[in-house]
């Protein structure tokens, strides 16, 4: 008789667990958090990214009742970090700040462990920052034309630094002498602070930072500012214009940070991230120490920064293929 009964006893623990699985799920994401959450910063401590990172943690954790812990986890421009965020449990107890050059690795990178679209999520907008072209203080150059027609005269002549091979200050540099017909000398360097020391010395002719960044060699005279790279004038510079005013058509380059969790988060905890990073972004002390780093902050939906993130992701795949950039 039992026997005979096993196959309906067992269809119908099956059909209670179908129904219990995601019943635990949904009680799991609206407890979340119930212990500490780990922040995975891709890049050293120091770093805009860190202090996003950082400034955020406080405020999510007076909100949410529970710590959030910033992981520094640099190297490889990002991708380790973006790699154990990928692997993560999608519980919400680790997520990730990072800016736009997350949709550069897929495209710049052969043999990545996962892939962006799929594997990551995006959960909040914090910011932008737009970026300023600044020159060594020996090159006779103070607008972009200048800047162009001496580039134009003798091309190769100009150089300009960046932090690295494919990192947000030698991507658009690659796309401003595409779409000025230019060549411009790509000099990388292991970070954005070494190539800076040797822009301020005169070892360099050029770079693209962020304002903060520069901004006290600029007071000081030892670098030269050209253009801003925004789609509008910055606050801090609002006599310089921007790259688009100085002629150059169509570009704009004004990097992003935001929150992202693992692909298949659930949506509770997706939510309750949201509306408590979005309460942090309201606060004055916040708004002010991110744009002491450049930050202009956005209210934005979850549903709008996807759609940047996919649209950006797009964009530069195109332009990285046209500029024919790859790493190994």
């Amino acid at each position: 008789m039992f026997i005979r009964k096993l196959p309906t006893i067992c269809a119908g623990l099956a059909l209670i667990s179908a129904f219990a699985a995601p019943a635990a799920r949904a009680m799991q994401g609206t407890d979340w958090p119930a212990k500490p959450v780990t922040i995975l910063a891709p890049f050293a401590a120091g770093g805009t990214v860190d202090l996003v990172a950082r400034v955020l943690a406080v405020k999510l954790q007076r909100e949410l009742g529970q710590p959030f812990v910033v992981d520094n986890r640099g190297g490889a421009g990002g991708t380790i970090a973006t790699a154990m965020l990928a692997r993560a449990a999608p519980d919400g107890y680790t997520l990730m700040v990072h800016h736009m050059g997350l949709v550069f690795s897929d495209s710049l990178y052969s043999h990545l462990p996962y892939n962006t679209k799929r594997d990551i999520m995006p959960v909040a907008y914090v910011g932008a920052t737009p970026n300023v072209l600044v020159v060594t203080k020996s090159l006779p150059v103070r607008t972009m034309s200048d800047f162009l027609t001496l580039a134009k005269s003798k091309p190769g002549a100009i150089n300009y630094g960046s932090g690295g091979v494919g990192s947000a200050g030698h991507l658009p540099m690659a796309v401003l002498g595409m779409m000025t017909g230019t060549t411009l000398q790509h000099v990388p360097y292991k970070g954005s602070g070494p190539a800076l020391t040797e822009l301020v010395s005169g070892q360099i002719q050029s770079m693209l930072l962020t304002i903060p960044a520069v901004m006290p060699f600029i007071n000081s005279g030892m670098v030269r500012p050209i253009a801003t790279s925004g789609n509008k004038r910055s606050p801090a510079l609002p006599n310089l214009p921007t790259l688009e005013e100085a002629g150059i058509k169509g570009f704009e380059y004004a990097p992003w940070y935001g929150f992202f969790a693992p692909a298949g988060t659930p949506p509770e905890v997706v939510r309750k991230l949201y509306d408590a990073v979005e309460k942090a972004l309201q606060d004055n002390e916040v708004v002010a120490r991110l744009a002491h780093e450049g930050i202009e902050v956005e209210a934005m939906s979850r549903e709008r920064f996807v759609g940047i993130v996919d649209a950006d992701m797009a964009r530069w795949s195109k332009t990285i293929a046209q500029l024919g950039i790859k790493q190994p």
